[in-house]
């Protein structure tokens, strides 16, 4: 399998991004295209043993990288030979199995328009992470592609969420939920109150609208909703755990026992915060593209690059098309206007 990665991209900087890429082909035993400056990559390859020539790891030159701050849609236009549109034009065109990117998410999304385009039947795609619960981890998406939306977007999402979660996260029949400000259906906005018809007569196990307090509890392993909201979600929900564990570790730092248990608030903090190391999948292009934290570490790049292998093996795209008519076909079955 060889897949490609970005690795001009990320606060971390290419060494990072080296590190993990030489960390997955050990580890996974694939190959790499390696994406950014050629020198520096070579550099830095050369600095963890793998001498020039490695089957194992090819070079593709792109000076260019998104930062962070840029508007992703404007950037890519404006840099056409940048790292993450290079990276998306050699998914395109050679055989590669996925990309990774720990850059600018907005930047993968506009370059796997241009280059890989939306999958057929899908009408947006959307960005999926995971959001930290009380039993472990729920599916949430969109998590940031999409400001705005429509409804049979949620839908969509829905369907695939429920691919990724079923055959990606190995948690079969999932539960579906709308995020919302409560389980009545006179409740949330207009958005929400649209679609959730059509989630009901989906096929899905849609288990209605939760709010954040039923989400953050586990009540479903896949959460929709619009990317605007999803981002916020997220965003609240890991400063809201690294603000509950800096307090208690201020407070459990004196008196007996003190510094053991700050000890242990700051190995969960770090295991919670380390749920989106394994990259977060942009699901509806044609092709396997997973990103990862602008400042993400070797082992995060290693492990989204496993991710990446994993929805390859598993034909994640073929899934998602057949689910999209499935629940089409359902839909008009119920006589839902789509």
């Amino acid at each position: 399998m060889r897949l490609v990665l970005d690795a001009a991209a990320g606060d971390a900087g290419p060494g990072a991004n080296v590190a993990g890429a030489v960390e997955a082909v050990k580890a996974l035993g694939i190959e790499l295209v390696l994406v950014g400056p050629a020198s520096v990559l070579k550099d830095e390859l050369a600095r963890r043993g793998i001498k020039d020539g490695d089957s194992r790891f090819e070079i593709a030159d792109a000076p260019e990288a998104v930062s962070k701050d840029e508007d992703g849609s404007a950037a890519v236009r404006g840099k056409p030979n940048c790292s993450i549109m290079k990276a998306c034009e050699l998914l395109a065109d050679a055989k590669l199995a996925g990309l990774v990117s720990p850059g600018n998410p907005g930047a993968a999304l506009a370059a796997s328009l241009w280059h890989l385009k939306r999958m057929p039947g899908v009408l947006r795609p959307a960005l999926a992470a995971l959001l930290p619960t009380r039993v472990g981890a729920s599916l949430i998406l969109d998590a940031g592609a999409n400001q705005d939306c429509k409804p049979w977007h949620l839908l969509q999402f829905a369907v695939m969420g429920a691919v990724y979660s079923t055959h990606i996260l190995k948690r079969p029949n999932p539960r579906i939920a709308m995020l919302s400000t409560g389980r009545s259906e006179t409740k949330g906005n207009e958005l929400v109150r649209e679609a959730l018809p059509l989630l009901k007569f989906s096929g899905l196990q849609f288990i209605g609208a939760i709010d954040p307090r039923e989400a953050l509890k586990g009540a479903a392993e896949v959460i929709v909703c619009d990317g605007f909201v999803g981002e916020i979600a997220l965003a609240t929900a890991e400063a809201s755990a690294v603000a509950a564990v800096e307090s208690l570790e201020k407070k459990s730092a004196s008196g007996l026992f003190g510094g053991a248990r700050a000890r242990l608030l700051r190995v969960a903090a770090s295991r919670q915060r380390g749920l989106d190391g394994t990259g977060s999948p942009l699901l509806g292009v044609n092709g396997v593209v997973v990103t990862c934290r602008y400042d993400a570490a070797g082992k995060n790049v290693a492990e989204s690059l496993r991710t990446a292998s994993v929805m390859a093996e598993n034909n994640i795209g073929d899934l998602i098309r057949k689910s999209v008519d499935e629940v089409k076909q359902n839909l008009e079955t119920s006589r839902v206007n789509l």
